[in-house]
C-alpha cells in the first residue's frame, strides 16, 4: 500500500491529507483563528465545584469554562504545588479512595490541567489533571512512575526490549509509554525524545510557579511539526508540502526527531495545486455530503447530533443478480467498509448507530461483524463495537476529542438555524388565518396590513385565494397583502390601523 501525506499551507489555513493508495484516508485543518486546543497545558482556578455531577468548572482563560471530572483530578493538586507527584495520582487511586470531588477541590485554587477534550458544540473543553506530553516515540507522563508500552506492539520480546531501553535511560520516577514508533527508534531517537519532553515539562513547571491562573503554560505544536509526530512512520512513502517556508520549518524539524526521514520531505513546486492535483480538493467536497454512494449502486446516509451519529444503509439503485439474501449481504459489506472509511475521514466521535440491511441468517450477520471489525483496524482512535442488537442495529464507540469534519467547516443555516426543515407553506398561511381571527377581536374596526414572504403572498394569491376570502368575511375587513422580500418564509407582520378618511 502506497501512502502519501500531503500538506497544503497557507497563512489563514494549514490543510493536511493523508492518502492511501491514492484514496483520502484523513484530513486534517487548522486556522490560525479557529486553532484548537487539545494538548495545550494551563494554569486554571476552579470556579465552581459541582457535588451532584461530581466534577467541577475550570477557567483557564478562554470564552467557556472547563470541565473536570473527579477520576481525572490528581491528589497531588490538593497541596496547591505543581511538582510532579510520583505514584500517587492515578484516577484508579481517587476512586479506591472513595474520594469526593469536594474532598479534593474548592473554589478559588489554582491547579495545573491539561485538555483532553477541544470545545464541542455548547459543552467546554474536557480537562485533566494528569498531564501527558507526547513527542515521537515516546509520552511523558510526570505525575507517575509507570513504563507502558503502545498495544500496537504486540510481540511480548519486542515490548519487553523496549522497556529496557527506556528503563536504562529514564530518570527516577518519570512515567512514559512508548509509542508505535518506538519500535523502530534507536538508543539515540529514543534519549532525544526523551531529553525534549524532560525540558518541556521543566518550563511548564517554571511557568506555573511565576504566572497567576488562568494562563496558558504549553501549547501544542502546530499541525505541520504534528504531521511528523503522529502520521510520518515508516510505512509513509513521502510527505509533500507546497510552502517553501513550512518546508525548510519542517526538515529543522526532522532533523531533530527523524532524521531518516529527510529524504522523503519533498516541496511541490508545479503550477497546478497540490490538492487539485491529487484529486483531494472533490474528496473533502463528498465528505461533508449527507449520502454517500457505494460503487455496487447502493448508498449510506450520515447525520449527526450533538451526542450521536446515525448511520443508515440503503441498496439503492443496487438489485443484484440471483439470490435477494447474497444482495443483502453485498450490499452491507461494502457499506461496512465505507462506514469505516468515513468515520475516520469524517473524524466522527462519540456513540455511533448503524442499520444495517436487515438480515435473516445469522451466519451473514457474523461474516458482517467481522468484516466491519476488520474494517476499522486501521484507525488509530479507540473503538468499541458491540454485536447486532434485537434490531439488527450495530452500537459502537469512537473516541472523540476535536469537532469532526462537518463541524470544522460548516455551520448552522441561518436561515434555518440548522435544522434542515422549515415550515410548509401552506402551514405558515393556516397560521396566519388563525392569528388574523384572534387579533381581529381586539382592534375594532381598524384595517389590517399583513406583509409576508413573496412566496407566502403567492401562495395567498391562488391556491389559498379562497381561504383568503373567507378569513376576510369572518373578520369583515379587506386583509392588504404585501409582498416583502426582507421577510424570512416563516416570519410576517399585521400592522393594524384607523381607516383612512
Amino acid at each position: 500500500m502506497t501512502t502519501e501525506i500531503l500538506i497544503n499551507a497557507a497563512d489563514y489555513e494549514v490543510r493536511l491529507a493523508l492518502v492511501e493508495d491514492g484514496n483520502l484516508a484523513e484530513f486534517h485543518m487548522q486556522r490560525p483563528t479557529e486553532r484548537g486546543i487539545m494538548g495545550n497545558v494551563y494554569k486554571g482556578r476552579v470556579v465552581r465545584v459541582l457535588p451532584g455531577m461530581q466534577a467541577s468548572f475550570v477557567d483557564i482563560g478562554i470564552e467557556r469554562t472547563g470541565f473536570l471530572y473527579v477520576d481525572d483530578v490528581c491528589l497531588a493538586s490538593r497541596s496547591g504545588e505543581f511538582a510532579p507527584c510520583v505514584t500517587d495520582c492515578a484516577s484508579t487511586h481517587v476512586r479506591e479512595q472513595s474520594l469526593r470531588i469536594e474532598d479534593l477541590l474548592t473554589q478559588g485554587q489554582e491547579i495545573l490541567v491539561q485538555v483532553s477534550k477541544d470545545p464541542i458544540g455548547t459543552k467546554g473543553a474536557r480537562l485533566t489533571c494528569h498531564v501527558s506530553l507526547p513527542c515521537r516515540s515516546l509520552v511523558f507522563l510526570p505525575q507517575t512512575d509507570h513504563i507502558g508500552v503502545s498495544r500496537k506492539i504486540e510481540d511480548e520480546a519486542v515490548r519487553e526490549e523496549i522497556k529496557n531501553k527506556i528503563e536504562a535511560i529514564r530518570p527516577a520516577g518519570n512515567g512514559f509509554i512508548a509509542r508505535t514508533l518506538a519500535e523502530f527508534a534507536s538508543n539515540e531517537e529514543l534519549e532525544a525524545d526523551m531529553e525534549y519532553l524532560l525540558l518541556s515539562w521543566q518550563e511548564i513547571l517554571d511557568k506555573a510557579h511565576k504566572q497567576t491562573a488562568p494562563s496558558l503554560l504549553h501549547k501544542d505544536i502546530d499541525i505541520t511539526l504534528r504531521s511528523v509526530r503522529d502520521y510520518f512512520t515508516n510505512g509513509v512513502d513521502r510527505l509533500i508540502i507546497d510552502d517553501r517556508k513550512t518546508w525548510l520549518a519542517l526538515l529543522e524539524h526532522v532533523e531533530t526527531f527523524a532524521p531518516k526521514l529527510r529524504d522523503r520531505i519533498q516541496l511541490y513546486t508545479d503550477s497546478v495545486p497540490l490538492f487539485e492535483a491529487h484529486n483531494i480538493e472533490v474528496e473533502i467536497s463528498r465528505a461533508i455530503d449527507k449520502k454517500v454512494w457505494l460503487r455496487s449502486g447502493g448508498y449510506i446516509i450520515i447525520e449527526s447530533t450533538e451526542a450521536l451519529t446515525v448511520i443508515d444503509v440503503n441498496t439503492g439503485r443496487f438489485v443484484g443478480k440471483n439470490d435477494f439474501n447474497d444482495t443483502i449481504l453485498r450490499t452491507n459489506l461494502e457499506a461496512a467498509t465505507e462506514i469505516a472509511w468515513q468515520l475516520r475521514l469524517r473524524n466522527i466521535g462519540g456513540i455511533v448507530i448503524i442499520d444495517f440491511i436487515d438480515m435473516e441468517s445469522a451466519e451473514h450477520r457474523e461474516a458482517l461483524f467481522t468484516a466491519f471489525q476488520d474494517a476499522v483496524k486501521n484507525d488509530k482512535s479507540k473503538i468499541n463495537i458491540l454485536k447486532l442488537s434485537e434490531f439488527g442495529l450495530v452500537q459502537m464507540t469512537r473516541k472523540r476529542s476535536s469537532e469532526n469534519l462537518h463541524q470544522l467547516m460548516c455551520e448552522p443555516c441561518q436561515y434555518c438555524n440548522g435544522e434542515g426543515m422549515l415550515k410548509s407553506r401552506r402551514t405558515i398561511c393556516y397560521e396566519i388565518f388563525r392569528q388574523l381571527k384572534r387579533e381581529s377581536e381586539n382592534h375594532g374596526e381598524k384595517q389590517v396590513e399583513l406583509r409576508v414572504h413573496p412566496d407566502i403572498a403567492k401562495l395567498l394569491f391562488k391556491n389559498e385565494a379562497k381561504n383568503l376570502a373567507g378569513v376576510e368575511q369572518q373578520i369583515n375587513r379587506r386583509i392588504e397583502v404585501i409582498p416583502t422580500d426582507e421577510l424570512h418564509l416563516e416570519n410576517y407582520t399585521l400592522n393594524w390601523s384607523e381607516p383612512s378618511t
